[in-house]
């Protein structure tokens, strides 16, 4: 069979919106709220922004700031035009503002590019828009043969100049506009691609319009008296609503646009997860409660102001009209089951922890927090207890899959599938997962597996392992999972994202917000919890005898070689090593780091440099590299060094930088060889060794030779690359801040990587 087309395209970018009602804020209030906001959604994108507020008053035609740059251009901008507005600062006590931070795709980094994009001269509707729009070219074509000028490169203006079509042209069965959500859903059916949408008009005033396809969206809500009620549902149909004519063919890529059946649109109602209610007025009142709302790509940018939030999902509609929320359902393409509520969350996330604090930037902070967040990865899932003989014993609890494990067991093989940094996180757990489950294991990335329509069947289990939980390849291939009705499992930081919502079960990493880019104390806890999924695996095969092999031994934290003993041995090992990792890591971060600031001068003007590992450190190397590629721009090769005498070998010379990392099981003594081969052809001086401090062989070798070491603490094998990933986490850094680079915002990169 022809391959589907390929998915959709998103963009990385940053939407928010702040709504008053009832609460009278002054309009430089506003703006402050607005830019903070883009503040807290700045590492999704950060080359151009925009803030869109109202006039002075209904009638006035809103107000746009734009800037070329990151929040602190807007910032200029705004303080440089707010003074020519007058001197009064007017007040509003109700008051739609809309913003966006841009990561550019289409067109290059300029004011007209820059969204809120406008209908028109008047900004009749203004749209920011987070995603892609697939069917941008036939639609912007049609809408130049009916009169419509553009005047920036994005395919965002489009949505605005659709609605203005929209308005103008069509009407309902009683000859009036289509009130804003209707508006919405016709926009929605004639769009193509992911996107999420904020929009404003000054035919609504007072009102928003926000829906989802594709893209993240949360909305915040503040202040609301709840009541014992379901949201307040209008009585008008929606069958009625959608039987009026719709726009004239040529518009879009599939010829004249069908109506689509009022069977498909549904409305869904807004529970509490407490039992309290509604986020509607009381039907009939005439004044708007006080209550103040908020729209953002992420509920970093909400949790200063609120923390009860909840989290649209595809095809939803949301209205906002004075205070009165309501939420609509526009039929899905794809006909995936659609839950009939969308519940009212509490945020489990503090200010603190998207904050500085005392560090420069979020990239050290969060190195430093790896303790902690390894900490918090495992809370509550590994006990300690004593076994009959008094010694310490622990087990595992993993609630978020403990429903679905026999279907686990019964698989014919465990499928991880990740991008980047979780890929490589996979590469330094899969070895512990086949040991402790003997299951086969593969690793995929998502994007590769999405190229070759990898065969999935009903008996594989796929895990989805993603930081933000909406990255776009681990999301397309996830519903490619799907649709071969694998068992779909999310390993993930976000709770409430794309892929929690859609995998079956699952286990959040609880590590923290993490706001650098490069990520760092993700990686870790994703280590930590892939273990602890191994661990639970294998809890109940105590009674299995197995012969180990000489590949898992070299040192005494292992049993000896040949001999015959219980998995739970290995076991009781590996979650003895997780119980004591918190510790070591943090002594390992105040042990190497003033060793790692010095390596960094000597590296800082480098162009290039490699990294060697064999066996579970291989993964090491390639996610070392990766950070350093990430925040210093320098080239950076993760090798592994068994390949070295194909190829890589030659890349070695008295001026090439190279970093080794030792191993302490069976693959040791071949790293031994890859290590004489580099001193007997490059320059000792350019060479580091990292090593645990158990491996006295490695330590001796280079000790005599004056090979620069940084030797960390030891701990079982299986996690050793956790300790051992720390170096090159703080060597990035350094070496960033010592070419007086961006650390947490990095050219070309954002946070959560949402383009194909």
């Amino acid at each position: 069979p022809r391959p589907p087309s390929p998915p959709p395209q998103r963009p990385m970018c940053g939407i928010f919106a702040y709504l008053n009602y009832g609460v009278e804020r002054s309009r430089s209030a506003i703006i402050n709220m607005h830019i903070n906001g883009l503040r807290r959604l700045e590492y999704r994108g950060y080359d151009s922004a925009g803030i869109a507020v109202d006039g002075a008053n209904v009638a006035a035609a809103p107000i746009l700031f734009k800037a070329v740059g990151s929040i602190d251009a807007l910032r200029a901008k705004v303080d440089a035009i707010l003074p020519t507005l007058g001197p009064a600062d007017p007040v509003f006590a109700n008051h739609v503002g809309i913003a966006h931070t841009r990561w550019a795709t289409h067109g290059v980094p300029a004011e007209s590019n820059c969204h809120p994009h406008s209908s028109d001269e008047s900004h009749e509707f203004l749209v920011v828009h987070n995603g892609i729009i697939t069917n941008y070219k036939p639609l912007r074509e049609a809408l130049e043969a009916k009169g419509f000028a553009f005047y920036s490169e994005t395919d965002t203006e489009i949505a605005a100049k659709l609605f203005k079509f929209l308005y103008d042209n069509v009407k309902d069965d009683d000859g009036n506009t289509l009130d804003f959500p209707v508006l919405m859903m016709h926009v929605m059916h004639t769009l193509e691609g992911a996107f999420a949408l904020l929009v404003k008009s000054k035919f609504f005033p007072n009102e928003i319009v926000a829906c989802k396809r594709g893209s993240p969206l949360v909305v915040g809500i503040k202040d609301l008296e709840f009541t014992q009620e379901l949201m307040r549902v209008r009585n008008k149909s929606v069958n009625d609503l959608m039987q009026s004519p719709l726009m004239s063919p040529g518009i879009g890529s599939g010829g004249p646009l069908e109506v689509v059946g009022g069977q498909n649109f549904k409305r869904r109602r807004l529970l509490v997860e407490d039992g309290a209610v509604a986020v509607a007025a009381a039907a009939g009142a005439d004044v708007p409660r006080e209550s103040e709302l908020f729209f953002s790509s992420d509920a970093s940018a909400i949790v200063e102001h609120t923390k009860k939030v909840f989290y649209p999902e595809d095809n939803d509609v949301v209205h906002v009209s004075n205070g009165v929320l309501d939420l609509m359902h526009l039929g899905s393409k794809d006909n995936m089951q659609i839950a009939q509520s969308r519940l009212v969350s509490k945020l489990d996330l503090e200010i603190e922890q998207i904050m500085k604090g005392s560090y420069k930037h979020f990239m050290i902070k969060e190195i430093m927090e790896q303790p902690e967040s390894i900490l918090q990865s495992m809370r509550g899932r590994i006990q300690k207890g004593k076994d009959y003989k008094g010694d310490p014993h622990f087990t595992v609890q993993l609630g978020g899959i403990a429903h679905r494990l026999s279907d686990i067991k019964r698989s014919t093989r465990l499928i991880f599938i990740a991008c980047g940094t979780s890929y490589n996180a996979c590469l330094a757990s899969r070895q512990l997962v086949e040991e402790l489950s003997e299951m086969p294991v593969s690793i995929e990335l998502a994007s590769d597996f999405l190229d070759r329509q990898c065969p999935i069947f009903r008996s594989d289990v796929c895990f989805f392992i993603s930081q933000s939980g909406e990255t776009a390849d681990v999301l397309e291939a996830l519903k490619f999972a799907r649709r071969h009705k694998a068992l779909c499992i999310g390993i993930v930081n976000v709770v409430g994202s794309a892929i929690t919502r859609l995998t079956e079960c699952g286990v959040h990493l609880n590590a923290g917000a993490e706001i650098g880019v490069a990520s760092t104390k993700v990686y870790t806890s994703e280590i930590a919890v892939m273990a602890l999924i191994a661990l639970q695996l294998s809890q109940d095969s105590r009674s299995k005898v197995r012969k180990l092999s000489s590949c898992e031994v070299r040192s005494d934290l292992l049993i000896p070689a040949g001999h015959r003993g219980y998995q739970e041995h290995r076991r009781q090992q590996v979650l003895r090593a997780l119980w004591d990792l918190p510790a070591l890591v943090e002594k390992c971060l105040s042990s190497v780091n003033d060793k790692i600031v010095a390596l960094a001068a000597t590296l800082s003007e480098d162009k290039s440099v490699l990294l060697f590992g064999r066996g579970y450190q291989y993964a090491t190397c390639v996610e070392g590299a990766l950070k350093i590629k990430e925040v210093t721009y320098m080239h950076t090769e993760g090798i592994n060094a068994g390949e070295l005498k194909h190829g890589p070998l030659a890349l070695i010379d008295k001026d090439m930088p190279v970093i080794i990392f030792s191993s302490i099981d069976a693959t040791g003594s071949k790293l031994l060889n890859a290590l004489h081969q580099v001193m007997a052809r490059g320059s000792v001086a350019r060479m580091t060794v990292v090593c645990p401090e158990a491996d006295d062989e490695v330590i001796a070798i280079a000790t005599k030779a004056k090979v620069n070491m940084v030797v960390v603490p030891t701990t079982d094998i299986a996690l050793q690359s956790i300790l051992s990933i720390i170096p090159m986490q703080l060597l990035s850094y350094h070496i960033a801040v010592a070419r007086n680079l961006d650390v947490d915002q990095p050219r070309n990169l954002a946070k959560c990587v949402t383009t194909e």
